[in-house]
């Protein structure tokens, strides 16, 4: 396969990938409450769908290392489809606990495997020198515009539809979603991946931890990469804390049956800026000439951007409310253009056998990071008001954003205590 067709077949895989994400991100916790289940309740289904994600992250890295990447895409589309028929049919506390476990297993095994993949593929066919910036950068745009479609759909199709039908309104979204991910894993049967030995069932049960090992100490090695993945949770960190306070700082704009409307319409709109800054990656990376700077403009950026939210949740009135739209889209602009050429230079440093083992220890940071932080995060903002939670994120990601600075140089540190 050729890189051209291996970055096609890479985005539409990833947009498949995030579109059911989209669907059932707003009908969610509505479904469970149009259910019954009352909110300590939901929210214990959700400690379950984050711890299985933590448990499973670096075993399943491990395992698209050691087996291959094909057939744990197809394992997390099928645990992905029957978790979300699952939530979509469940009635009770034990069955929307099952969908969970299904859901994080799902979101697991997804970590990893199709960059991976993408990444061994181009360096076959052009080298380990090849540029994947616009490649990744395209993956960006279609992960953001699967999320941000999916999601007016979420959030606007239940309103359309109301309760007239066959199904409940909420259930219809997260059922187009499992059958989107029955799609996915059908397409990805199909993919071809560089030749890689096969190995026996008890090879594959030793090597899975061998090769976790490899990938954390490959992360703790190397001065680079560290800090490639520190930055990448300082990112985790400004995520979590749009997602948790925006939407209460939407809370005190529209409530009732709107509400989630408004959500959706507002989440859209960061996923179309973060598309919008996935276009821009490339020419940002020409722009500042490096990948390492084009990333630490993105991150800054983005940390101004949280310092106007935190601002304009001191104005009230209209003019704050547009201001506040335009700095949640300079955000996702910003780490729309950065996340591609941080991508870049994290590949860069990893070899083929541990690649999707640090993706995973890369996305369970920002999980572990995110969570801590926001949970500071939200205390803090509880305490002293909105605007300060989204300050102390701006300073994070600023922090963040200073890591990139001199990489060049502990890149070549690096590569000589390598070869030495």
């Amino acid at each position: 396969m050729t890189g051209a067709a291996a970055a096609r077949r890479y985005a539409l895989l990833n947009f498949l990938l995030w579109l059911p994400a989209g669907l059932y991100l707003v009908p969610l916790v509505l479904l469970m409450l149009d259910r019954g289940l009352p909110v300590s309740t939901i929210a214990a289904v959700g400690i379950v769908y984050g711890l299985t994600t933590a448990v499973l992250e670096l075993p399943t890295g491990g395992l698209a290392d050691v087996l291959g990447r094909r057939p744990v895409l197809i394992a997390s589309a099928v645990a992905g489809a029957a978790g979300l028929l699952l939530l979509g049919l469940a009635g009770t506390v034990a069955l929307f606990l099952a969908s969970a476990v299904l859901r994080g297993a799902a979101r697991a095994l997804s970590t990893g495997p199709l960059e991976a993949w993408y990444v061994d593929t181009v360096h076959a066919e052009l080298g380990r020198d090849a540029d994947l910036t616009a490649g990744l950068a395209r993956g960006e745009v279609a992960a953001s515009l699967a999320l941000g479609a999916g999601t007016l759909v979420g959030g606007l199709l239940p309103l359309a539809l109301g309760d007239t039908g066959p199904l409940p309104a909420l259930a219809v979204p997260v059922l187009m979603a499992s059958g989107v991910e029955v799609l996915r894993a059908l397409l990805t049967t199909r993919l071809s991946e560089p030749p890689h030995p096969r190995p026996a069932a008890g090879a594959v049960l030793r090597g899975v931890p061998a090769t976790i090992a490899a990938g954390l100490r490959a992360a703790g090695r190397d001065r680079a990469l560290t800090r490639l993945l520190l930055a990448a949770g300082g990112a985790g960190i400004a995520l979590g804390t749009i997602e948790l306070l925006t939407p209460a700082w939407l809370a005190g704009l529209s409530s009732g049956p709107r509400a989630a409307a408004t959500y959706a319409v507002v989440a859209a709109a960061g996923f179309g800026a973060d598309a919008i800054g996935g276009l821009l990656a490339a020419a940002a990376v020409r722009r500042f000439g490096s990948h390492a700077r084009a990333a630490s403009a993105g991150w800054t950026v983005s940390a101004l951007a949280l310092a106007g939210l935190a601002g304009c949740a001191l104005l009230t009135g209209a003019v704050s409310v547009v201001l506040a739209g335009v700095s949640y889209c300079v955000l996702f602009i910003g780490l729309g253009a950065a996340f591609p050429a941080q991508a870049h230079l994290l590949h860069e440093r990893v070899e083929p056998g541990e690649r999707a083992t640090v993706l995973s220890v890369q996305s369970l940071l920002m999980q572990a990071v995110g969570a801590v932080g926001i949970a500071l995060i939200g205390w803090q903002a509880t305490r002293n008001g909105i605007a300060v939670g989204y300050s102390i994120s701006a300073v994070v990601l600023l922090a963040s954003a200073v890591l990139f600075l001199r990489l060049r140089t502990a890149w070549r540190t690096a590569a000589a205590e390598v070869h030495a």
